[in-house]
């Protein structure tokens, strides 16, 4: 059992109702892609917020009132820090004056595709010195079903603190999507899961102050379930759309033809699109957390393991494909100048986490390609092998290259300039589809 932990000053008003009058002071750990939208969302609503992060380049940057994701407007960060309702801070300490806490930190993967779920014990561990009566802790990170109850309810229970009548805890998944200009924090509805249903009420009512819609769920571990489901779907989509491209390309067929002739049947369809290979830290990552928690339990997720053994193949199969078309110009890919167009993991972003284009890259420069790339939303790149600078896309540079390999299809990229001049195009995105295709290999 826990030590007994007293109370902080604090303010006489129930939780709920601080929250309603917004007097709530929240907290939001993890001030990146998923942290800092939710933060700044808070503080414009008119709740004092602290953002906290281990990083302190994040932290003089928000303090300055600069802001350093694209979702965020700018204005609207600054206004919030110049107006005292968002500040940020690396000091763990702050925790003990909050009435709320969203827990927004990274879940990677280890190289041996297990979860690492060590940032968020590591934040249970501080509010474990920090919680106190009526006060909310909200898990936003993606994880297996079963962290919340697992990991969070024996660290923060005690015999002051009893989960579902003075001590809170929900899941509630992030949503965000990375330069979605249709779809953001505030109008993606918001799934919540508590670990009782009083939790999942607070939880509701907090979220529902800066989300136009909420939707509660029986419990934590059905919240949990919800992200990796929706990723896992994508992935698995991806991965059989991924096979129907490498089919159709054995039988002289054009995939993307196929894809949006069958996307215009309006019923029983819906069209997923094939590529270099999954990126971005949800869909690469997400379906092995569901992945690893089935094998403890003697289970083999069959349709995932292979749609991921289909995808990462991808690049791969890029490669080839490069090979393939140089040497049909009598060019070895040793000594040959390759252009990659786009790094980053989705068009109109700067996030790399996990690009095919680092495999990609990796497998030209272990065959030993003179390798560049151009990416107007990512200056500087570097693979396990080498540091780059991205280089300014012109008709020379076009010229000068012998294959340009087009991994993220930016919108910015003059598709109609690449076509024109460089003399190989081997393009993984469609991004060509209207321009002559002579020159151009497609996936």
């Amino acid at each position: 059992m826990a030590k007994s932990r007293k109370s902080p000053k604090k303010s006489p008003l129930p939780l709920i109702d601080r929250i309603v009058r917004r007097h709530a002071r929240i907290g939001v750990v993890g001030l990146g892609y998923v942290g800092l939208p939710l933060a700044v969302a808070f503080a414009d609503a008119g709740f004092q917020v602290i953002g906290i992060d281990t990083d302190p380049q994040k932290i003089r940057r928000i303090r300055a009132g600069q802001n350093y994701i694209p979702d965020v407007s700018d204005a609207v960060l600054k206004k919030c820090v110049e107006k005292g309702r968002l500040q940020a801070s690396s000091d763990f300490e702050v925790l003990k004056s909050l009435d709320a806490v969203s827990i927004c930190v990274p879940t990677p993967l280890r190289k041996t595709r297990d979860p690492d779920i060590s940032y968020i014990v590591e934040v249970t561990e501080q509010l474990k010195k920090a919680s106190h009566p009526d006060m909310l802790v909200v898990l936003e990170s993606t994880t297996y079903p079963g962290t919340t109850e697992e990991i969070l309810v024996p660290a923060l229970q005690s015999a002051d603190l009893r989960v579902g009548e003075n001590l809170f805890l929900a899941f509630s998944p992030e949503r965000i999507d990375p330069g979605n200009p249709k779809f953001g924090l505030q109008n993606t509805p918001k799934i919540i899961g508590g670990i009782t249903e009083r939790c999942t009420q607070i939880a509701t009512l907090l979220y529902r102050q800066i989300i136009r819609e909420v939707i509660p769920v029986s419990t934590a571990r059905a919240a949990e379930m919800v992200k990796l489901l929706e990723n896992t779907f994508r992935a698995v989509n991806i991965g059989l759309v991924n096979e129907i491209a490498v089919i159709c390309d054995k039988l002289k067929i054009n995939a993307w033809e196929v894809i949006g002739a069958a996307a215009s049947k309006p019923f029983g369809f819906m069209p997923f699109y094939p590529g270099p290979g999954l990126g971005g830290h949800c869909i690469p990552i997400d379906p092995h957390y569901l992945s690893w928690k089935l094998r403890s339990m003697n289970y083999t997720t069959r349709f995932i393991e292979l749609a991921s053994e289909i995808n990462q193949s991808m690049p791969g199969y890029v490669f080839q494909k490069a090979q393939t078309a140089l040497n049909e110009r009598k060019k070895a890919v040793k000594g040959a100048k390759v252009l990659i167009l786009g790094v980053a993991y989705k068009k109109n972003v700067s996030d790399v986490r996990e690009s095919p284009a680092f495999d990609v890259a990796k497998l030209l420069e272990e065959a030993g390609a003179d390798l560049q790339y151009s990416d107007p939303h990512v200056p500087q790149w570097s693979t396990e092998g080498a540091a780059y600078r991205a280089q300014k896309l012109s008709p020379g540079l076009l010229k000068k290259m012998d294959c340009v390999i087009i991994v993220t299809d930016h919108d910015t990229f003059p598709y109609d300039q690449v076509v024109k001049h460089a003399p190989l195009i081997v393009d993984t995105r469609n991004a060509t589809r209207n321009l002559p295709q002579n020159k151009v290999v497609r996936l």
